[in-house]
């Protein structure tokens, strides 16, 4: 008996002795906890309240499909599902909203509203994937990076203007976040930084809602083979942080392992359902007649009563049929002190934005409906990726193309002497809110860029329907020739 007691104690010092071996030691696994998102300075009142404003511009500029509608309805299902997981005192008020665009991409705005692309429903090879893009993007809102960026951006500008130009309130704050509102897109502006950081945390809220992680990085990966250099508008609004499958492989490897949710038959469902569903590409639903998705959208009852009212819906009177005489410019000059600039503009012409950021001035019958037809937008731009002068004036046009899908170069970037400073000129075309029979007229729109002493760049925009513009152009050279950069 004390034999057969000592073989047994002699084994549980064996096993004790093996199972201490460096090379036999179980990795311990942790269930991943969702991080303090940090605080920022701005409340959460005034986060959901930029968001649902900029959730008004979505119905005035994009078609939206209605709530009661099959493939809203499972979004919102798969939706409320990886919220849940979000503790209580970090969660926002989300909601979620799909658009009838074919294109691939998904954005969440501050406080919580968030809206689908079709494109990306029917991209999604199963459910895990759908949720790991919702995942990412409600990790943006969870982390506040957009109250984050405030911060940063001191004189960030509203580089979507060709499309929608809105002076002051509400806007100047938004294009201050890093919001893009442009003709047919709303586009939310991220770092690499950010991306790396809404991976991390778009990886644990997958895994809570029970789904693998690993799905997230597979489909930013398949839209970057399928997308090439060109790839998909929501690769340009989200740039690789580096390396997405191995760092969200490093974080996932020490979490407990679970069986994970792949796919659903509601997801199925609302796949076949989705690739039934008329949409437009980014280019239609910009080039769009004006006000044609508002209407739309009232008229199929999918805006939500409390939103806020638009610059869109303001006082401003139609573009259609404004013409040269009503807007024609005094040859007297008044003078625009800016904290970044100073320039003379036509004394009959009216300046509208916050003097610390973008602003328009414009004659008053030219600006309306959300548009500016007539008139010239000076605003700032960073590009800490740029070495020069040159290659910042080409991120800018790149950026104002891929928020403004229906703009066109014509003709080379040139070099051209502002008061004494070099600075760059290109003309883009595009489609004009004044209308001739029914039709959008084309729109000229002559960039200027300038390096600003401090760091980052001046732009103005000079803006008129292509037949209008010679008789413009002498104004807009006087202007110019006045300009003085801080």
């Amino acid at each position: 008996m004390n034999r057969r007691s000592f073989q047994f104690r002699g084994l549980a010092v064996l096993l004790a002795l093996v199972l201490s071996e460096p090379g036999w030691t179980a990795t311990p696994t942790v269930a991943p906890q969702l991080p303090d998102p940090g605080s920022v300075g701005m409340t959460k009142e005034q986060q959901v309240q930029l968001g649902r404003q900029a959730m008004a511009e979505v119905y005035q500029q994009m078609p939206v499909l209605p709530d009661s509608s099959p493939q809203t309805q499972y979004v919102r299902q798969l939706g409320k599902r990886l919220a849940d997981v979000i503790p209580q005192q970090y969660s926002w008020p989300f909601e979620f909203h799909v658009i009838p665009q074919k294109d691939i991409n998904a954005f969440a705005l501050p406080g919580g509203p968030m809206f689908v692309n079709v494109g990306a429903i029917v991209a999604a090879d199963n459910e895990a994937e759908l949720a790991g893009v919702m995942a990412h993007e409600m990790s943006h809102v969870y982390m506040q990076h957009s109250a984050k960026q405030a911060g940063k951006a001191q004189w960030t500008s509203l580089l979507g203007a060709l499309g929608g130009v809105f002076g002051g309130g509400a806007a100047g704050s938004l294009a201050r976040l890093g919001i893009q509102l442009g003709a047919g897109t709303l586009m939310m502006k991220y770092s690499r930084g950010d991306e790396a950081q809404a991976d991390a945390v778009g990886a644990i809220i997958l895994y809570r809602a029970g789904y693998n992680p690993r799905a997230l990085a597979d489909f930013f990966e398949k839209l970057e083979r399928q997308g090439g250099g060109g790839g998909p508008q929501f690769l340009s609004d989200h740039p690789n942080p580096g390396n997405r499958q191995a760092a969200i492989e490093k974080e996932v490897s020490n979490w407990p392992p679970k069986s994970y949710v792949s796919n659903s038959q509601a997801f199925v469902r609302a796949k076949e359902d989705a690739s039934a569903v008329k949409t437009y590409t980014g280019e239609q639903i910009a080039e769009a007649k004006q006000g044609l998705w508002a209407q739309q959208n009232r008229q199929s009852g999918v805006i939500p009563p409390d939103l806020p009212k638009t610059s869109s819906e303001g006082d401003g009177g139609s573009l259609a049929n404004v013409s040269l005489p009503q807007i024609r410019p005094s040859r007297n000059m008044t003078q625009l002190q800016h904290s970044a600039f100073s320039i003379s503009y036509p004394e009959n012409w009216q300046v509208s934005g916050d003097r610390q950021s973008a602003v328009t001035v414009a004659p008053q019958a030219g600006v309306g409906e959300g548009a500016i037809a007539y008139g010239v937008v000076i605003g700032g731009a960073q590009d800490p990726n740029a070495g020069s002068l040159d290659q910042a004036t080409a991120d800018l046009v790149q950026t104002l193309r891929q928020s403004n899908p229906g703009l066109r170069l014509s003709g080379n970037t040139q070099n051209i002497d502002v008061n004494g400073l070099p600075g760059r000129s290109v003309v883009l075309t595009g489609a004009s809110p004044i209308q001739q029979s029914g039709e959008a007229l084309r729109e000229r729109d002559w960039l200027v860029t300038v390096a600003r002493p401090r760091g980052g760049l001046l732009y103005l925009v000079f803006i008129a329907p292509d037949r209008d513009f010679p008789e413009l152009r002498s104004t807009y050279e006087r202007m110019l020739d006045t300009l003085q950069v801080q």
